[in-house]
């Protein structure tokens, strides 16, 4: 799936099917369903990109303290672009 295919479809109800959980949280982020994308980053704590989408999560609702914590997790640094950069930037990697 390209970036362009991935933002296609969230006009969409639901995410693509066999999509990567990360990708599903990033996608009902860009839905404005937090709760969701929440949900997924909890699911697997512990593993570097759930992490890495825990910290941007936190970041989006304002909570600096809490995505530092997200941050160190899973090995990154706060991210200092814009969201939007941030959100892009992380469907990139998880694209595959």
């Amino acid at each position: 799936m390209t970036l362009h295919q991935f933002t296609d479809s969230l006009s969409e109800r639901q995410p693509p099917n066999n999509l990567h959980p990360v990708l599903q949280g990033l996608w009902y982020d860009a839905r404005d369903d937090w709760e969701a994308a929440h949900t997924i980053a909890q699911s697997r704590e512990g593993t570097q990109a759930y992490d890495r989408l825990h910290a941007y999560l936190h970041r989006k609702e304002g909570d600096r303290f809490n995505a530092n914590y997200w941050y160190r997790r899973a090995g990154a640094s706060f991210f200092n672009g814009s969201l939007e950069e941030e959100w892009g930037m992380l469907v990139q990697q998880n694209l595959y």
